[in-house]
């Protein structure tokens, strides 16, 4: 506890024995810590000389503490100091990064990143810094990063990061997709087809963009690949009305209850399935025992549900059964 200030901890237990004993011997101080005498006469001697305890004028061959306030204020007085400084230096520092933001935001916010490891490193942090959401645009060719690394997706979604992508209809046929869309369905991601995608494109919390700063198959051969993260609101604002675009134009992919990927084919409002799903979920039942009546997978049925409020506009479960009924989805 007062490591803080420079004690090692076993000049601490020391220190403390003594205090509850008032004084003690080497001897005395070994046998209640167990420590050798030897070493608990170092220990003694290393307090002695930092002023925290004295012989025991009354007592031959003891020891008795110096008040607290005494032992350690120089330390606490030191450390306040040091503080301080750190503080101004801190302060110092942030300063210099404004002035230096300030001239990142007169270039227009934007920073390069080459290389494949730097750019993995850079969408990892994104994750790893989400707070809220993230969008994604994913192309058929995983070029940088690569299709086992979950690390900070999982650890982004464990902690309510949600997740919206949309996916180029190619990468479907990658032998390894059906796994890895069935996992990140199992982590409730938002998932969608669709035939192209424009770009690959990252967004984290509406505000950092990543995207390659060379058009698709625009690269000279050999040459790194390069891309730029955007922080310029404007800017960012115009990528995520790209994403919505993309998003509106695909399809859902849903896990069957066989554990199967299936894309769900986009309407404007509930199909037939969908009807009978609220019905179903309106009588009480839960979400597995309507998607056991159904023959759905669980994760199917939730997204299904979030689907109607995102049609809907609402954000509960209550509001969707009144919202159902106005509606005339179901009846009364």
């Amino acid at each position: 506890m007062l490591r803080s200030i420079g004690l090692p901890q076993d000049e601490e237990r020391v220190y403390r024995l003594l205090v509850r004993l008032g004084s003690a011997t080497a001897l005395e101080v070994a046998r209640n810590l167990g420590l050798d005498v030897t070493e608990a006469g170092r220990l003694l001697a290393a307090l002695e000389n930092g002023s925290m305890v004295s012989r025991d004028a009354g007592r031959s061959g003891a020891y008795v503490v110096a008040p607290p306030q005494l032992a350690f204020g120089p330390a606490l007085a030191a450390g306040r100091h040091a503080l301080e400084q750190a503080e101004s230096a801190v302060a110092a520092l942030g300063e210099e990064y404004r002035r230096g933001m300030a001239g990142q935001e007169r270039a227009g916010l934007l920073e390069v990143v080459t290389g494949a490891d730097a750019i993995r490193h850079r969408f990892e942090q994104m994750q790893y810094g989400a707070q809220h959401e993230l969008h994604a645009l994913v192309t058929a060719d995983p070029a940088v990063v690569r299709e086992d690394e979950h690390e900070a997706e999982e650890h982004a979604t464990g902690r309510g990061v949600r997740y919206q992508v949309v996916l180029e209809q190619a990468a479907l046929e990658r032998p390894s997709t059906a796994a890895e869309l069935s996992l990140a369905l199992g982590r409730t991601q938002l998932v969608r087809v669709v035939e192209r995608v424009p770009c690959k494109l990252v967004v984290a919390d509406r505000s950092t963009a990543l995207m390659p700063l060379l058009p698709r198959d625009g690269a000279p051969v050999g040459a790194e690949p390069t891309s730029v993260v955007v922080h310029a609101a404007g800017v960012v604002d115009a990528l995520l009305t790209l994403f919505d675009a993309v998003w509106n134009s695909a399809r859902p992919l849903l896990l069957s209850a066989s554990g199967e990927v299936e894309a769900e084919p986009q309407t404007e409002g509930p199909d037939e399935t969908d009807l009978l799903l609220l019905s179903l979920m309106l009588t009480g039942l839960t979400d597995r025992a309507v998607a056991a009546r159904l023959g759905l997978g669980l994760r199917t049925v939730q997204r299904r549900v979030q689907r109607l409020m995102e049609i809907a506009e609402i954000s509960t479960r209550m509001q969707l059964g009144w919202y159902a009924f106005e509606r005339g989805w179901v009846r009364r």
